[in-house]
């Protein structure tokens, strides 16, 4: 049996409530009955934005620096900093000079202090606009309206 199983409503026949017996009627089951409401979305609480866009942008910077991170040690693995070193190298190279050594700027803890530095940046920008888009949606929603909204709930 599942969870939302509902039980089923027995109706009861006028004439046998008279006679004390119950009786199922044959139309037990009707089509369901749809409730609708027209609402208004006239304010938005810009501190629940504001909160609910820091949150969210602090989740995105976590998933950011873990998918570099793993980006990052799948192309090591596969020797892929290696190769573009090299072939640098070689094309910088030059009898006074040994060329440019990549493996440098696209090292691990370089790589992740600049990921950390785009995340930092990012929940700020975020959070800050999420923000001033509430105060923005408030003020038009004064001079305008504001959303009309039709919910709907199954019977």
């Amino acid at each position: 049996m599942s969870s939302d199983a509902r039980p089923v409503r027995e109706e009861v026949h006028p004439t046998a409530e008279r006679s004390g017996g119950t009786q199922r009627s044959t139309s037990s089951r009707r089509p369901p009955r749809v409730r609708k409401a027209r609402l208004r979305l006239v304010r938005v609480d810009p501190w629940s934005v504001m909160k609910t866009a820091f949150l969210l942008s602090v989740a995105l910077g976590v998933a950011l620096f873990v998918a570099v991170a793993v980006l990052w040690s799948v192309l090591d693995a596969a020797g892929v900093f290696t190769s573009i070193s090299d072939i640098v190298t070689d094309f910088t190279a030059s009898s006074t000079s040994d060329g440019i050594d990549v493996d440098q700027y696209v090292a691990l803890p370089r790589v992740l202090g600049f990921t950390t530095l785009i995340g930092v940046v990012n929940v700020v920008l975020i959070t800050a606009l999420a923000t001033l888009g509430a105060f923005l949606y408030n003020l038009s929603a004064s001079l305008l309206g504001g959303l009309e909204l039709t919910l709907a709930e199954d019977d």
